[in-house]
């Protein structure tokens, strides 16, 4: 079975930057799409950043200007850059893949363990 495995999180101070990976078993190319979602306490996932196999790329407004998504197929591999970071970005952050048909579009990975990012004031 596939999997999605997040790494690069930790703590960091507020306005600092980190650089979160996604490593995945299988071909991300596979995928209409790759993202990027978190979670922060007592909240649910929400979308953060979005990059299609188009190119095309969707950040969620809290983000924009900050955050940048990118993707190495050959390395099956998606990447958010995070900068100027803030203690409401505080999150277990997750990837995943999406795919859409005519019936709409769904996430195809349970769940990982996430990568936590904490923002400290």
């Amino acid at each position: 079975q596939e999997q999605l495995v997040e790494s690069g999180g930790g703590l960091v101070q507020a306005g600092g930057s980190l650089r979160l990976s996604c490593a995945a078993s299988g071909s991300i190319s596979s995928h209409n799409a790759m993202g990027w979602y978190r979670q922060a306490p007592g909240k649910v996932h929400e979308l953060v950043a979005l990059i299609s196999d188009d190119g095309s790329i969707k950040y969620a407004d809290s983000v924009k200007g900050r955050f940048t998504i990118s993707r190495d197929n050959a390395k099956n591999t998606v990447y958010l850059q995070m900068n100027s970071l803030e203690p409401e970005d505080t999150a277990v952050y997750y990837c995943n893949a999406e795919d859409c048909s005519a019936y709409g579009c769904s996430l195809m990975y349970n769940w990982g363990q996430g990568t936590q990012v904490t923002v400290s004031s």
